[in-house]
């Protein structure tokens, strides 16, 4: 595991654990990545960015609060390459206070697919 400060970056081993002892995983790419490569079985589809770079904080907060309850709750975060969760992870932390936030290294397309995982349709 490595450790970027208060986000933590999992390989898919490590990500596998987690999710089996019932850490939520939150997907935050859009809907066309979500269409195009599938999700991670399990996995809680909250988009962050908008195509532009945009985003909405309390309508991404207004979802995911409904899954990760506390600030000490362990969850997961998944991107495309893991560049949007280390931004969001970081935000998450320094700004929010949340203090157990873990992302797939490397992101669905290098650290799940790449390594011959599956996904499912959306």
């Amino acid at each position: 595991m490595l450790d970027l400060g208060a986000l933590k970056s999992l390989s898919t081993e490590e990500f596998e654990e987690k999710q089996a002892e019932g850490f939520a995983v939150i997907d935050v790419r859009r809907n066309d990545e979500w269409e195009q490569y599938g999700v991670i079985e399990g996995s809680h589809k909250i988009t962050f960015f908008d195509e532009s770079g945009g985003y909405d904080i309390d309508k991404f907060l207004a979802a995911f609060s409904k899954i990760v309850t506390s600030k000490e709750q362990p969850f997961i975060l998944v991107c495309a390459h893991a560049r949007r969760t280390k931004s969001i992870g970081e935000f998450m932390s320094l700004k929010l206070n949340y203090e157990n936030i873990y992302e797939l290294e490397g992101g669905i397309n290098w650290g799940w697919i790449d390594k011959g995982y599956q996904t499912i349709n959306p």
